[in-house]
């Protein structure tokens, strides 16, 4: 077989199902990365959403005994919001970042990368073949590089040259001898623009994330978000977008077609406040589609708290202190209690607080407890 050929019909067909760039690199190891990945571990850098077996990461034959190639893929996502909603006095809204608009990246991106493998299996019979998006093995970031898909930025994103670093990456690990293709020159030069923006200092070299203080990973933790990060988020509801948005490369790029990817703006800019009284399926319902529904509700509720007390919105005031005295959750209570002391300003808060505290029985709802009566310039006894 010609598999020249089979690369260029394969190139072609991947355009007309939604796939933006491919790229074609061996199955070798990724030898370099493994010493990156021991010492992110080393340094407490990964965020542990990561595959936990190092060597499954960087040997791409332990998933697939023969494999020879891997295919990657890359589809742009959209950056810019038609008619975004207004955040107004007492309608104020929480912001899910670009990575969530639209549906599920995980699912696009796996449907397409389904037709490439039937695409293949017509045309060469039953070859082994594995997809990955996001949550495989791989690390997609090196295999797009290696690729030629993009080069590895500063930030840590894959650059393509066509549509800057909004790309979702996904690979398709084969056993079939394709032509690879040569990795691609490394643009970002001089530039620290990412960096510099970075607000907790999270990329602490280029190339190098301490994902544990990144503002995206801290917006998708289940637990209290330590107060730190709880003054740099705004109204983040879910990712963090500084670091792409101040890329020079992500200046006047085109916004892609892709029908599934288009934001919904009521979604990815949501009422705070309705976001409060949500059930699960009620959630589900309403957010389930998108990536950033993944770790569930409380999480993106944690956070529109804390979005309200950014905005110091009064009239949130009523729902927060019902979560305080009502909600099962400790995180809720307790970050409601913090976000009361936040907003508050009368003595009918600073006596809401009291109540709860007399009644609270766990210790780290306490603690916010205290933090609240401290914000509203109450004295609490240590």
């Amino acid at each position: 077989m010609n598999y020249a050929h089979l690369k260029e019909e394969l190139i072609e067909y991947s355009k007309t199902i939604g796939i933006d760039k491919l790229g074609i690199t061996t199955a070798d190891p990724f030898l370099s990365l493994k010493d990156r990945l021991i010492a992110q571990q080393e340094n407490n850098f990964a965020s542990g959403f990561e595959h936990s077996n190092i060597d499954e990461r960087v040997d791409p034959r332990l998933s697939v005994q023969q494999a020879r190639t891997i295919i990657s893929i890359a589809v742009a996502y959209p950056s810019k919001l038609k008619n975004p909603p207004k955040s107004l006095p007492g309608k104020r809204r929480g912001f899910f970042s670009r990575s969530s608009w639209g549906v599920d990246y995980h699912d696009v991106l796996n449907e397409r990368l389904k037709k490439l493998e039937a695409f293949l299996e017509a045309r060469c019979g039953p070859e082994a073949m594995m997809r990955m998006v996001d949550t495989g093995a791989l690390s997609d970031r090196a295999v797009a590089e290696r690729a030629g898909v993009g080069w590895s930025a500063k930030n840590t994103f894959i650059i393509t040259e066509e549509f800057g670093s909004y790309v979702f990456l996904g690979n398709l690990i084969t056993t079939i001898p394709f032509p690879v293709d040569k990795p691609l020159e490394d643009l970002c030069g001089s530039c620290t623009k990412c960096i510099d923006a970075c607000p907790t200092g999270a990329i602490v070299e280029p190339g190098v994330l301490n994902a544990q203080v990144c503002l995206s990973y801290q917006t998708q933790t289940k637990g209290f978000m330590a107060d730190e990060f709880r003054s740099k988020i705004g109204n983040h509801l879910y990712g963090w977008d500084t670091c792409q948005l101040v890329c020079p490369y992500n200046k006047k790029i085109p916004q892609p077609a892709h029908k599934e990817m288009e934001p919904d703006p009521e979604k990815v800019k949501p009422l705070l406040l309705p976001l409060l009284s949500l059930s699960n399926k009620e959630f589900k319902r309403e957010f389930g589609h998108m990536a950033g529904s993944w770790r569930g509700k409380k999480p993106i509720q944690r956070n529109a708290i804390i979005a309200l007390a950014h905005y110091k919105d009064q009239t949130a005031l009523p729902k927060l202190v019902e979560l305080m005295h009502d909600d099962p959750r400790p995180v809720i209570r307790g970050t409601a209690a913090w976000a009361i002391g936040k907003i508050g300003d009368s003595k009918k808060e600073e006596n809401e607080l009291l109540i709860a505290k007399k009644r609270e029985e766990d210790q780290e709802v306490l603690e916010e407890i205290d933090k609240g009566l401290t914000l509203l310039g109450f004295a609490v006894e240590k």
